[in-house]
């Protein structure tokens, strides 16, 4: 079966880019493979930078306020990408949609993807699902893919950390008991 990425993958795809972002076009274009885009992208002298304003559009939307001011960038985003659905086997990996032209740039690709892949993973899983870290000190993107819904931290490894922090706080402030078999001995 094969998945179109638009949702998922192409948010994740813009997280990666957001949170460590590549050296040079190459760069680009190899985290594109590893996302999963096959196609080839006209080459411009101008792509790297391109690609971080796109990189940067897309922050915005990450960053936006509420739902309402999310949809308003999404939208526009969508808009001015000027890219209608079409189906391709450009690579003979079998039929699937694509949301941009057939000989776009990479930014332009991106642009359009990133747009039509936010729009899908939020209006399916959630407004809310999209954000930064919670964790003190780290502004990392989490893109929230959990069941539930509530992925606060970029990773296990914030998670933890913040989850030692407060504890430490806790103790700090007086709020640690000894604890025998969950109850507290105070």
């Amino acid at each position: 079966m094969h998945l179109n990425p638009y949702g998922e993958y192409a948010v994740l795809l813009a997280r990666s880019l957001a949170d460590d972002w590549p050296d040079d076009r190459a760069g680009v274009v190899a985290r594109t493979r590893e996302y999963g885009m096959t196609m080839r992208f006209r080459e411009q002298a101008d792509d790297h930078d391109r690609c971080r304003a796109v990189v940067d559009a897309w922050l915005r939307v990450v960053d936006a306020p509420s739902a309402d001011a999310r949809a308003v960038l999404l939208n526009d985003a969508m808009a001015a990408a000027a890219a209608y659905p079409r189906l391709t086997d450009h690579d003979g990996e079998g039929w699937h949609l694509h949301y941009r032209g057939t000989e776009d740039e990479l930014p332009r690709v991106l642009h359009a993807v990133f747009g039509v892949g936010t729009a899908l993973h939020l209006t399916t899983r959630g407004m809310s699902r999209l954000g930064r870290c919670a964790a003190d000190g780290c502004d990392r993107v989490v893109v929230d893919v959990s069941r539930n819904g509530r992925q606060r931290f970029c990773s296990p490894r914030c998670g933890s950390r913040e989850a030692v922090r407060r504890h430490r706080a806790r103790r700090r402030d007086g709020g640690a008991g000894v604890l025998d078999g969950g109850r507290d001995l105070r």
